[in-house]
């Protein structure tokens, strides 16, 4: 989700308050794909989840055994989460907040997932840095995002790309992380009505030197 303000777009928060605010989830209930996949490369603890939207991911979390909290610019999103939350008998963390100056804390969170967190390129700047410092000794940054390649697919995902990834961008940007996979690939992306069909993304874990 666009999580700040981009030259010739609606603005972010109005418009996702928009989307979230219906009684369906936009981008289902389930978790997103890399992240079920890879769960064996999480370490157990505190898990960070960014741009969550309506929650998906921190609940799936939640049910696995971490202690999860969660951020979204919208108020709507995290009714939602917290409402999946308790449908799935778990307790998320979920905060209101905007990306571009919500406190990660420091060296306190051991996994961080950002799935989907499309934000424009000096807000992505700061956030990753602040990401890496606010893993703990050990903790993994778990990240999918769409490429510049998805702009114009229809399959969901930014609209330009100045919003978008690549792993170029990814090495640069979470400098002091030890990357244990970087990937830019298509896949098939399913994931209820906001995310459904081919996908041009970019997949990263990394982890912090312990």
């Amino acid at each position: 989700m666009v999580a700040a303000p981009v030259t010739g777009m609606p603005d972010p928060r109005s418009l996702w308050e928009g989307r979230f605010g219906g009684e369906s989830y936009v981008f289902g209930t389930e978790p997103n794909g890399f992240l079920r996949s890879r769960m064996a490369d999480l370490p157990a603890g505190r898990a960070l989840c960014l741009a969550e939207g309506e929650g998906r991911n921190a609940v799936f979390l939640a049910q696995a055994g971490w202690d999860v909290a969660s951020v979204d610019l919208t108020e709507s999103g995290v009714a939602k989460t917290r409402r999946l939350a308790a449908d799935r008998g778990v307790t998320v963390d979920a905060a209101q907040g905007d990306l571009a100056a919500f406190d990660l804390g420091n060296e306190c969170w051991d996994v961080i997932v950002s799935i989907f967190a499309h934000v424009p390129p000096t807000v992505r700047r700061d956030l990753h840095r602040r990401v890496v410092g606010a893993l703990a000794p050990g903790g993994v940054l778990l990240l999918e995002a769409y490429t510049p390649d998805q702009v114009g697919r229809g399959t969901g995902g930014p609209p330009v790309p100045e919003l978008t990834m690549t792993l170029d961008d990814l090495r640069d940007e979470l400098a002091g992380l030890e990357l244990l996979h970087g990937q830019e690939l298509e896949r098939e992306v399913a994931e209820g009505t906001g995310h459904t069909g081919v996908g041009a993304v970019v997949q990263v874990i990394a982890r912090r030197p312990a």
